[in-house]
């Protein structure tokens, strides 16, 4: 059955991407892709809460466990959810009608590559799907062709690619510290890997991982290596910004905690773990530092997406049943607040016709219904109470408090304070201020930065259609509740699913 699950889940969103490009049929690509993303959503979830141990298939090849079950989840709900929002916010941009089959192929196959990646028990096969992810969703990020997609497009394959080089001679030299052990002809699974890893040499092991983090924490979004993100999130339709932030994310962020699991049992030292914590205390500095100052509505969005991968970055250095438990939690809550956040963005944008956030203003009176909810979303992404965030990391401070990086615990709780002024005043000023008599004056050379930039103008939706249709509003509302229920109620279902995984985590800690 579980073999079943894994070949469906694998197949329907190729299907689907088949379909779309034989078929050039707009609507039946939009069904069809839904379809395989309602799919995959079942699979993921029969898979994680039937599974019984970590199994491999076809040779090895494949396996799923604990972990990776939960990131298929985790990818499985972002799909679904940006799959329902995408038939409603595609059908706006009218110049694009032609090339709709061509999305939705790609965007399927995207969806495709992300839940290879999870399952892939050879080191060097999951480099080839993680690397796949980047191929397809390039042209999704430039798939509307201005000269900002394009842009955002290169730069996201350039430096996406060259981080992903660094974790191609990271796998190299894990590999190598295996053979030094095994042989020189192994298969190079993480369980082998994991079973060397006591007489590898420590030092070649650390050293392949400082690689391979810095490789897979360029994918995953960790400053400084998040230079793509910000550009790659605000130039991608919103349906593509959800997948990127709420479920590419992810499983780069799995690569790490792999990799770190044998690098725990090669030594006994703290520096893999501190350097982790350190990655991602940095990454939350740095998105305090731009979330205050930004003026583009997808970008204050992406630098958000640096902090929480920030936050999932510490949650692993700190290890442990606790902050496992809180960085899986996390992770389910930021996968489905994301998708809310970057779906009211791309509704408030098609609404104003501008990603400006200085241009954007009485949101409430004008969308009083998806305006709720966006700013419930935006009080909720900032981890106030009473939400799933909150939740989460709340129980990572605690956990974090309780480990020798405890001094990171007090960086976090300053940052996020931080951001939560820094991102609800944008809101307020969004929905609150009165619109602007005089519109700015334009930037200077010198002030054109990443902080200050002035993000491009955008379609309005067409006059009297304005409000979102169903399709726009309905995942919003699918996202925003269980963000809302998980804030109040910590089901003791997912509790005994947490400690599945810290067991499997835990056989190789120090």
């Amino acid at each position: 059955m579980t073999a079943g699950l894994i070949l469906v889940m694998v197949a329907a969103p190729f299907i689907a991407a088949l379909v779309s490009v034989v078929i050039r049929v707009r609507h039946l690509g939009e069904y069809v892709n839904l379809l395989a993303a309602a799919v995959c959503l079942g699979a993921a979830l029969i898979l994680a809460f039937t599974r019984d141990g970590p199994r491999e298939f076809l040779h090895g090849y494949v396996v799923i466990d604990a972990l990776g079950a939960w990131t298929l989840v985790c990818t499985a709900i972002v799909y679904f959810l940006a799959s329902v929002y995408a038939i409603g916010y595609m059908r706006l941009l009218a110049e694009e009608h032609e090339r709709l089959p061509q999305f939705y192929a790609l965007f399927a196959a995207f969806a495709g590559t992300m839940v290879c990646g999870p399952l892939m028990n050879n080191i060097g096969v999951y480099w080839i799907a993680i690397e796949l992810t980047t191929l397809v969703s390039t042209f999704l990020v430039g798939f509307e062709k201005g000269q900002e997609a394009i842009e955002a497009a290169w730069k996201y394959i350039i430096v996406v690619s060259a981080g992903i080089s660094l974790a191609l001679l990271g796998t190299v030299l894990f590999y190598w510290a295996g053979s030094l052990v095994i042989g020189p002809t192994y298969d190079i699974t993480w369980g082998a890997l994991r079973h060397a890893a006591p007489q590898m040499n420590p030092a070649l092991v650390q050293m392949a991982f400082l690689l391979v983090l810095v490789g897979y924490g360029t994918k995953a979004g960790l400053a400084p290596m998040h230079t793509w993100l910000p550009d790659a999130h605000s130039e991608g339709p919103a349906p593509v910004s959800a997948m990127l932030s709420g479920a590419l994310l992810n499983t780069a962020m799995l690569g790490v905690a792999r990799f770190l699991t044998i690098t725990d049992a090669a030594s006994s030292s703290l520096l893999p773990r501190t350097v982790l914590v350190g990655f991602g205390a940095f990454s939350l500095f740095v998105a305090a530092l731009f979330i205050v100052r930004q003026r583009g509505i997808k970008r204050l969005m992406a630098y958000s997406s640096v902090e929480h991968m920030g936050v999932l970055a510490m949650g692993f250095g700190f290890g442990g049943p606790l902050a496992i438990a809180a960085v899986l939690y996390h992770m389910l809550n930021h996968s489905l607040n994301k998708s809310l956040m970057f779906f009211g963005a791309g509704n408030v944008m098609r609404l104003f016709g501008t990603k400006d956030i200085d241009e954007i203003r009485g949101v409430w009176t004008r969308f009083p219904v998806t305006g709720a909810l966006w700013l419930a979303g935006a009080v909720a992404i900032t981890g106030a109470p009473p939400f799933g965030l909150f939740v989460s990391e709340f129980t990572l401070m605690r956990a974090g408090l309780a480990t020798p990086n405890a001094w990171a615990v007090f960086v976090l709780l300053i940052l996020l304070i931080v951001i939560f002024i820094g991102f609800l005043n944008h809101f307020r000023m969004m929905y609150f201020a009165a619109p602007s008599v005089q519109a700015p004056p334009a930037a200077s050379r010198e002030e054109e930065s990443d902080i200050v930039e002035r993000p491009p103008a955008v379609p309005a939706s067409p006059a009297g259609d304005l409000q979102p249709s169903v399709w726009m509003t309905l995942p919003m509302w699918l996202a925003l509740l269980p963000v809302l229920i998980f804030g109040l109620w910590w089901p003791q279902g997912l509790w005994h699913f947490f400690e599945t995984v810290a067991a499997d985590l835990a056989r190789s800690a120090p």
